[in-house]
């Protein structure tokens, strides 16, 4: 059947499209040229059940606005990422005394620990290959769907931001003078530059090579740290709602160290710019504070909610709000503990009421397993003499 024809509910009638009908009504009553007319108009955009796998014309049809727009940021990106630095900085090289006005913007140029493109290609694929992972349980083409597309949105979108600002603003990268090699005496009765006392100085003074000098003149913010932030935070998020570490139970203390190994990882990648004098370290704070909140963002978009732990792992359709009663995918999630990742019980297996989740989990008794429902704010514990085997205790 396929990895993601697992837990799944063949919907009554299919993907229908909204407004279908009213038109089949409207047809069907004679009621005139107006009415047919008005009817046509009306029709709605196509609604996907979440609980199957869609083909791919279906899938494109309520997916081709996102690739379009995904092409169009990527090239608008990269076309500003190409482009001369904007602004004309002026910078002080020495004090009339032959002393390094900003010692901090000489250091030696070396190569880069992890180079840019590494840097995108662990935020893109790592947290592809975990979702992918999760799906050995979750087995949900729609999940996989939200999450890669959400993904998407918080890295093209974190990277058109900073390549804007890069390109409007910058900054000089610690190696900044070395690159720029300036050709100035750095000793003189009589400073030759502009501003007071004529101390400063802008690139025409630089005998460098000019792609390096192009590049040296954009340090903030930093783009390792904006892909690695906007990947990772994502990654954190859905491990955080899959696996439940904040929900309604005690979890185990390898899914706090699973969901926070993330933000290590962008943490480290940022934190290395710093080590190879590519980047201050304020260049690398701006670009984890704009991974982030495109993270948080793209998350929002395409799951229920963030923090919510009742409804933070459920993906959202396009074309039908998600109401307590219709909810589709409350059991995709990682975790078989308390009742969570079961169509029929537990906290999670269920949404309903005007408090959204009906409580309750599986009891374990010496002489079976039974179930028990009660209001969403209940706690129900197993007994100290029960057991429960198998890995579904673990994780």
């Amino acid at each position: 059947m396929g990895l993601f024809s697992r837990q799944t509910r063949e919907p009554r009638d299919g993907p229908v499209v909204a407004g279908q009908g009213q038109q089949t009504a409207t047809r069907r009553s004679g009621m005139g040229f107006f009415n047919r007319d008005r009817s046509h108009r009306s029709k709605g955009p196509l609604v996907m059940s979440m609980s199957s796998r869609p083909t791919f014309g279906q899938w494109l049809k309520v997916t081709w606005l996102d690739i379009l727009s995904m092409a169009i940021m990527g090239l608008i990106g990269l076309g500003v990422y190409e482009a001369h630095p904007a602004p004309s900085r002026s910078f002080p090289v020495y004090f009339q005394d032959g002393e390094i006005v900003y010692p901090q913007f000489a250091y030696p140029m070396r190569n880069e620990i992890i180079p840019i493109w590494a840097a995108a290609m662990l935020g893109v694929f790592v947290p592809i290959f975990v979702i992918l992972i999760c799906q050995i349980r979750i087995r949900s083409f729609w999940d996989v769907n939200n999450s890669v597309i959400g993904l998407l949105y918080s890295l093209i979108t974190a990277a058109v931001f900073q390549v804007f600002l890069k390109w409007l603003i910058g900054g000089l990268r610690p190696h900044f003078l070395a690159v720029c090699k300036p050709n100035i005496p750095a000793i003189t009765a009589e400073e030759t530059g502009n501003g007071l006392r004529q101390i400063m100085y802008d690139r025409k003074i630089c005998t460098g090579d000019q792609d390096e000098i192009d590049d040296s003149l954009e340090s903030f913010p930093s783009g390792h740290s904006t892909a690695a932030f906007a990947g990772f935070v994502f990654l954190y998020l859905y491990l955080n709602a899959k696996l439940k570490v904040w929900s309604n139970y005690h979890p185990a203390m390898w899914k706090l160290v699973a969901t926070y190994a993330p933000i290590l990882g962008a943490t480290l990648i940022a934190g290395a710019l710093t080590i190879d004098e590519y980047h201050n370290w304020y260049d690398c704070v701006a670009g984890a504070i704009i991974g982030t909140v495109m993270a948080f963002s793209s998350y929002r978009m395409v799951y229920a909610s963030i923090w919510d732990w009742r409804t933070n792992h459920i993906p959202l359709n396009r074309a039908v709000p998600l109401t307590t009663e219709s909810a589709e995918l409350s059991h995709a999630v990682f975790t078989r503990k308390a009742g969570w990742g079961t169509i029929d019980g537990g906290h999670g297996g269920h949404l309903g009421g005007d408090k959204g989740v009906s409580g309750g989990g599986r009891v374990v008794h010496d002489g079976g397993v039974g179930h028990a429902h009660g209001n969403g704010a209940g706690t129900i514990r197993k007994p100290v003499g029960g057991h429960v085997h198998g890995v579904d205790s673990i994780v």
